[in-house]
């Protein structure tokens, strides 16, 4: 990890999710996203004089299962209480909340990065109501839609272990993972269903304590978050360096300017004026409806990696980037049982599908057994992988049948030694420069080398082979 000026970030994430229960967390007002401003409201939702709220059982399910997929340990007592603050988008000037008994404690997530394995902790799961949403127009100024008001919410917060903008995306990556493999929530960040509040601080590398941190609100993009972070984190190194104080703070990060805006000072607990709701009486579960709730929880990210090390002989890598998206992973799944090549069609998948993937979450628009085909074609060395990715390409865009494609077009790989070795020896007759960077020493060169074979072949060449030739040919004439 490369710190800046010596300083180290030190990163608690707040992550915002909003279960796919049909109805809202204390009425019965629909939760579907996309409807007309203010048409999914009731007097309950929009905060009106005399209405009480009535707890949605699912809404307590719900977290509970994404409590136990992440490990915590979950509260036999807890209840809800009211959280004090005005703003326009929640009517009621008050929001249902949990404070010192939440419902979900003490968890943690394991992470993938490019340093390894690491753990983060998760402090706490609650339950909360969602607020509205501010419609800012520049011709009828700023409206208030209350659809959002009472959407039920798990706000799941993290230790502050988390102490780079990579490590900060791989848990939300994996965090995302966990709830979506739960079924509890649709976790679409495009739609608000998922944001991150982002609390960081610096101090110099090797202190113990923390320093002053800003909290950055709503961010609702991994690339957000990361470049948030970044700007942050320097921002505060420089205050710091200039003998300036950071201030605890909300901050807005915009995402035009790639830079963070003070918004207002951080409030503390005590002025929220936390106190029991007096509406609602306190949550009391029993061992078997936790170990019930368990029961539903299928195979999730952390398992199914095991199992693709194991069975499919994955890297850890490979195994973690399919398994953070259920669909990709499941994708993937459908594509292993056609084929004898898991490993090579994890390749592919990872490496030309994903790319062309723009949506969200992985949607194909190819048959798994159709792909299972194309890593058979590579694993058999029918083709080889130059051509296996332009193949990826055009069945993605076009549905073409691989294997039909390849008899058709002739894209079979070469693998004949001796027109090998002819192009071996016409791309080292033709390079006399490469060659000569070769024989002192370059590596780049030989890669010059084969490349120009590998297009005398038009692609085709086995390029395992043609190395082996290649190299042969060059070290018995040095």
């Amino acid at each position: 990890m490369n710190l800046y000026k010596g300083y180290e970030m030190v990163i608690g994430l707040e992550v915002h999710i909003e279960l796919k229960t049909k109805t809202k967390i204390f009425c019965s007002c629909s939760t579907e996203f996309g409807a007309q401003p203010n048409m999914h409201t009731c007097p309950v939702c929009m905060g009106l004089p005399g209405v009480l709220p009535v707890l949605n059982r699912k809404v307590v399910d719900y977290a509970v299962m994404a409590g136990l997929a992440t490990n915590c340990t979950i509260a036999r007592f807890s209840k809800q209480d009211r959280k004090n603050y005005f703003y326009p988008d929640l009517p009621k000037a008050y929001q249902i909340s949990q404070y010192d008994l939440p419902l979900c404690e003490h968890g943690y997530l394991d992470i993938e990065t490019s340093d390894g394995s690491k753990r983060i902790g998760i402090t706490r799961i609650h339950i909360e109501e969602d607020a509205g949403k501010l419609v800012h127009d520049e011709k009828f100024g700023t409206m208030i839609d209350c659809n959002r008001c009472g959407v039920p919410l798990i706000e799941i917060v993290s230790e502050p272990d988390i102490r780079s903008a990579e490590e900060a995306k791989a848990y939300l990556q994996k965090l995302r993972a966990v709830i979506l493999y739960t079924g509890v929530s649709d976790c679409k960040m495009q739609e608000g269903s998922m944001r991150c509040d982002v609390n960081l601080s610096v101090r110099k590398a090797g202190e113990k304590e923390f320093g002053t941190r800003t909290e950055m609100k709503n961010i609702n993009s991994f690339q957000f978050v990361v470049k948030a972070i970044e700007y942050e984190y320097k921002r505060q190194v420089d205050a710091i360096e200039a003998g300036e104080t950071v201030i605890q703070e909300t901050r807005r990060f915009d995402p035009d300017t790639g830079k963070t805006y003070a918004m207002r000072s951080k409030e503390n607990a005590n002025d929220y004026r936390y106190f029991p709701d007096p509406d609602l009486p306190p949550i009391e579960l029993t061992d078997d409806e936790i170990h019930e709730l368990g029961l539903r929880i299928p195979e999730l990210p952390d398992a199914r990696k095991a199992r693709y090390i194991s069975d499919f002989g994955l890297s850890a890598y490979d195994a973690e980037m399919l398994t953070a998206d259920k669909y990709l992973a499941d994708y993937f799944e459908n594509v292993a049982a056609f084929t004898s090549y898991k490993k090579l069609a994890a390749n592919l998948l990872l490496g030309e599908f994903t790319k062309l993937n723009t949506a969200e979450y992985f949607e194909c628009p190819v048959e798994p057994k159709s792909f299972a085909a194309l890593a058979d074609l590579v694993g058999n060395e029918t083709i080889n992988s130059s051509t296996a990715k332009k193949l990826a390409t055009r069945m993605w865009n076009d549905g073409i049948d691989p294997e039909e494609a390849v008899t058709s077009e002739g894209l079979e790989q070469i693998n004949d030694t001796s027109v090998l070795t002819e192009l071996a020896k016409k791309a080292i007759d033709a390079s006399p420069k490469s060659v000569a960077d070769y024989k002192k020493g370059k590596a780049s060169a030989f890669k010059a080398i084969i490349g120009a074979a590998m297009g005398m072949s038009g692609g085709k060449a086995n390029p395992a082979k043609l190395s082996s030739i290649a190299e042969e040919m060059l070290n018995s004439s040095k």
